[in-house]
């Protein structure tokens, strides 16, 4: 479920979800039930959707990379290559949304089909710029109003390769070059950009896990099974360094294109909501200690331009710090919130005895059951 609240609309916002919790079973519910101007859309990302992995002038992204080496990896062993075949499909697709009345359509740019070797220095693929200049078009001339991502994970593996991509600060530039470009090649008629979608969920799948590309993991996870990695150092130098460049492209679109082309911009993240598993005060904590993991990672530095106070106090010296410049940079960079949500937990406080093999899961202590 994803849910975009301007930021002086929340109020708002929470008070229709009362209203609608508040019909009764027996009331007639569908679109009648919604303000006028409410948007229904559907979403997708690039890698997940559009396939052509390697058509018209693409580059390889860490996904490709990933799915290719790691097939074990992913459950049914499947890969992006062909995937629901969007990059030939999308007029099909477009008019079945039209039929299903939505008037809103999300869906994220491959870094690597636009830049193929990431950097704005090393050429622009023409073919990826027009098929996205074609898809909103498409968009638009039915009715429905685009909505995108200039980042979903698919990060272009030329710059994996040559400074392992967000565990660099060079990724800070090279993001702000393509996000730039983006302004500038569709910006006329998009009007709602999200930098960034969940860098938790990359953070923690892909330097945490390794489940996510590019699969780094510390050696003790499951036998090496990444062969690479730091999982008590590299999920908060990646966090940092998304924030950082979320933050630059905020700031190019503030003050380089939002007075002409009228538009906003944010970052989606992703939260769960948690319960305390008993009555015990260590487990009311840490319910507010989970959140802070998860929610205030990302939510708190783009609000006041610093990390919550407990992610401060257990990770330390292993949590990366702002500048006073970074920091003004970071604080109230969105004009609008993302918020996925997708489930709620029962949370516990939990004392993990290793304190030597720790990773971001040891530093926050909470047990979490569904």
């Amino acid at each position: 479920m994803a849910i975009f609240v301007e930021r002086n609309l929340f109020l708002h916002f929470c008070l229709f979800l009362l209203f609608v919790t508040s019909i009764e079973a027996s009331d007639p519910f569908n679109s009648s039930c919604f303000p006028p101007d409410f948007i229904f859309g559907t979403g997708s990302s690039a890698y997940q959707y559009e396939g052509a992995s390697n058509g018209d002038g693409k580059g390889p992204s860490i996904w490709d990379s990933f799915t290719h080496k790691h097939s074990d990896r992913i459950i049914d062993g499947s890969n992006g290559d062909v995937a629901i075949e969007f990059y030939h499909r999308y007029k099909g697709d477009i008019k079945l949304m039209k039929s299903q009345g939505f008037n809103s359509f999300k869906f994220s740019i491959s870094w690597s089909r636009i830049l193929p070797y990431g950097k704005l220095s090393k050429g622009v693929n023409i073919e990826g710029i027009a098929f996205y200049n074609n898809l909103i078009n498409e968009l638009l001339a039915n009715g429905i109003q685009p909505l995108v991502s200039i980042f979903h994970w698919d990060l272009p593996q030329a710059l994996e390769q040559e400074y392992q991509g967000f565990l660099s600060p060079q990724i800070v530039d090279d993001f702000g070059d393509y996000a730039e470009l983006c302004f500038k090649e569709f910006g006329d008629r998009i009007k709602d950009w999200i930098t960034i979608n969940e860098p938790y969920s990359y953070a923690l799948f892909g330097y945490v896990t390794g489940s996510y590309a590019p699969g780094r993991c510390s050696a003790f996870t499951n036998n090496n099974m990444c062969g690479v990695g730091n999982a008590a150092t590299e999920p908060y130098i990646v966090g940092h360094h998304m924030l950082l460049a979320h933050a630059k492209a905020v700031t190019l679109y503030r003050d380089k294109y939002k007075a002409s082309l009228k538009g906003k911009i944010g970052i989606s993240l992703i939260s769960d909501w948690f319960v305390p598993n008993s009555t015990n005060k260590e487990d009311i904590y840490s319910v507010e200690r989970a959140l802070d993991f998860m929610f205030g990672w990302f939510m708190h530095p783009v609000t006041y331009g610093d990390y919550p106070v407990s992610m401060r106090e257990r990770v330390k010296n292993r949590l990366p710090k702002f500048t006073s410049e970074e920091a003004e940079m970071v604080k109230n960079s969105y004009d609008f919130l993302g918020l996925n949500y997708y489930t709620s937990l029962y949370a516990a406080n939990i004392i993990y005895p290793d304190t030597v093999n720790i990773t971001y899961i040891e530093d926050y202590q909470v047990y979490q059951t569904g």
